[in-house]
């Protein structure tokens, strides 16, 4: 856990302040790696398309290039003669039912009194139960189509086209007021899934497992992902190794084909200790990291007492030590080093705040 620490520095007459988080040295676990270049691919079945289930004349589309679509939202419109004649006949049909039906209650009625046969009966039953049967087909057809029959109050033409899937739209397949089949294609999806393709050396092929990690540098973050799966065959052109790792919720939108550099984490974890690569400074030829000062309040007063007259002439002394590091190795985050111990608490941040501080102190020097 990190803490916030305002630090207010005197500088060049004037007073600036600024906050620096320190953090605290912990063991963090480190793998071999190596560089290499990768790129953003998207796998055959990423694209789908959605195709027209009515025969038709393409009226209009919903969407366009590049946009998102979920399912279930509109796509297209499409003039149908076969829908056209499916919702007239919809229509006839519960016309005739309720006719059929007002002649069944009465044959039956007529039946009870004796006025009537029973075969005239089963006549009027067979009519009642064809036509509800021949109205009930048609009515799962049209509700399969998306058309709502209960609202049905007159025949229509007008067919309007549903997405099955979610993804962006890559292209629109068909012209606009061009015929167009059953099964027909008419929009290319491309589901927004992403991967991150990247290119190993034969030498380390051997070497990587489903899972390591891999960090590509896009341009305005680091993009990490996990190993998921090894390619079998080796690329013929580049002579290397694919491996494809799953990329989640990107933060930006990526472009498939786009080549990246790629750091790739592989073998066994090697714990040491180690601070955020924000904390390194390289300070008179060595890398370093600081730390606040530790004060002993008694000899402060103490000295403070002795050389009251002389604080007028001296700059105010930074409460920063200056801890040199030898690196040993790093990944996309942290620095493994030697020259702190686990807890010791060093500045994670703004480090180059206090460097050209500490350079224009040393500059400066102490002389009137």
């Amino acid at each position: 856990m990190s803490r916030v620490l305002g630090v207010l520095i005197l500088l060049a007459g004037y007073l600036s302040a600024f906050e620096v988080e320190i953090e605290s040295a912990n063991y963090h676990d480190f793998k071999e790696k190596f560089t290499t270049n990768a790129k953003i691919v998207q796998l055959s079945n990423a694209k789908e398309s959605i195709g027209s289930i009515v025969a038709g004349h393409l009226e209009k589309y919903y969407v366009k290039p590049a946009q998102i679509v979920k399912a279930g939202q509109r796509v297209a419109l499409i003039n149908s003669m076969e829908i056209s004649k499916m919702s007239a006949e919809f229509l006839s049909y519960k016309k005739q039912l309720r006719s059929i039906k007002t002649n069944y209650k009465a044959t039956q009625k007529l039946y009870k009194q004796g006025m009537l046969s029973l075969q005239e009966l089963n006549n009027q039953t067979v009519l009642f139960n064809d036509m509800s049967a021949k109205l009930d087909v048609l009515k799962s057809q049209l509700t399969l189509l998306g058309i709502k029959t209960e609202k049905l109050q007159k025949s229509t033409s007008k067919f309007v086209l549903y997405a099955h899937t979610g993804g962006v739209v890559n292209a629109l397949l068909k012209p606009l007021h061009s015929s167009v089949d059953k099964n027909d294609a008419l929009i290319e999806l491309v589901k927004d899934e992403y991967y991150l393709q990247t290119y190993i050396p034969l030498k380390y092929a051997s070497l990587v497992v489903i899972g390591d990690k891999v960090v590509a540098d896009l341009e305005s973050y680091k993009l990490s992902t996990s190993v998921t799966m090894i390619m079998p065959n080796v690329d013929e052109i580049t002579q290397r190794v694919k491996v494809l790792s799953v990329i989640k919720n990107p933060k930006q939108r990526l472009f498939t084909n786009s080549f990246l550099e790629a750091t790739l984490y592989f073998g066994k974890s090697t714990r040491y200790i180690a601070v955020k690569k924000t904390a390194l400074s390289f300070f008179n030829n060595e890398w370093v990291v600081f730390t606040l000062k530790e004060h002993d309040e008694e000899e402060e007063e103490h000295q403070e007492h002795e050389h009251e007259h002389e604080k007028e002439e001296h700059h105010d002394e930074l409460p920063y030590s200056v801890n040199v590091l030898k690196i040993i190795m790093q990944d996309d985050e942290y620095v493994a080093v030697e020259g702190l111990h686990s807890g010791d608490e060093y500045i994670s941040n703004n480090s180059y705040f206090i460097k050209s501080i500490l350079l224009k102190g040393s500059l400066g020097g102490h002389g009137h």
